[in-house]
């Protein structure tokens, strides 16, 4: 018997790495076909300003007001720590790297995966369970180049840029708590933000994470939406399976980045 459950678990870890590998397989395949239709679907720009709207502008108020309190928890608990060794002085240089290189497209990235990449997930999944897509392509319209590849570049723009306002009203907390509130001198801590920041090292190391990140979610979202099963729960579980999945893949990326940009220092 117990030889028996233990042949029965090998087999169901077996089943579940093919499945894996499988899946894997047919995600890449996806890619490249979406990569390849992205030609025909940019070339009417119109529908990627569309979907920029849906996945950009609609995502502004949870990405500004996260970005506000995000900043001003900096400011507050920044302060509290810098002042033990008398550095208070360097709150703004504090505030500025910790929301440039991490928490700006860290965070911006895992809200935007949040709204949406799930919106992008449910409506591929509807679609496919109220065979649109197969209409579209009975009509000899691709759904990769008129549905699938605005969405991707959509979001791929909007990404770096919902990162960047993130991190800007992050600063902008930061000042009213620390300056407005807390009693820093203004001029200290916009000069010593100024002095330390640099371009290429700390602003343009965080474009680069959001841009990868934005390239991960939203291939991540569209590619569970389109695998997604026909039903509703098919649907609902694929909307978790994108959450969970670009959540870890914006950390574990992260890490990758983070190591491969310093060590490249």
């Amino acid at each position: 018997m117990m030889v028996d459950q233990f042949v029965a678990q090998i087999r169901r870890l077996g089943h579940g790495v093919i499945d894996a590998v499988m899946r894997l397989g047919f995600a890449a395949r996806f890619f490249m076909a979406l990569i390849l239709a992205s030609g025909t679907g940019l070339r009417r720009f119109s529908l990627v300003v569309r979907e920029i709207y849906f996945a950009g502008f609609m995502s502004l108020i949870i990405i500004s007001v996260s970005g506000l309190f995000v900043g001003m928890v900096l400011g507050l608990q920044g302060y509290n720590t810098l002042q033990r060794f008398g550095s208070e002085s360097a709150l703004g240089v504090l505030v500025a790297l910790s929301l440039l290189r991490e928490l700006g497209p860290v965070v911006a990235a895992l809200l935007f995966a949040s709204r949406a990449g799930t919106a992008m997930t449910a409506e591929i999944g509807l679609m496919k369970s109220t065979e649109q897509l197969v209409a579209m392509d009975m009509m000899a319209v691709n759904p990769l180049a008129r549905v699938i590849a605005p969405k991707f570049w959509a979001g791929v723009l909007s990404m770096p840029l919902l990162a960047a306002i993130f991190s800007a009203v992050g600063i902008f907390g930061g000042y009213l708590i620390g300056v407005r509130f807390i009693g820093v001198d203004a001029g200290t801590f916009w000069s010593q933000m100024q002095a330390q920041v640099s371009v290429r090292t700390d602003i343009l190391y965080g474009v680069y994470k959001s841009f990868v990140f934005g390239v991960v979610v939203t291939a991540i979202a569209l590619f569970e939406g389109f695998d997604a099963p026909a039903t509703a729960e098919g649907v609902s579980r694929a909307t978790t399976r994108t959450v969970v999945i670009s959540s870890l893949a914006i950390l574990v990326l992260d890490f990758v980045l983070t190591a491969f940009m310093l060590g490249g220092n």
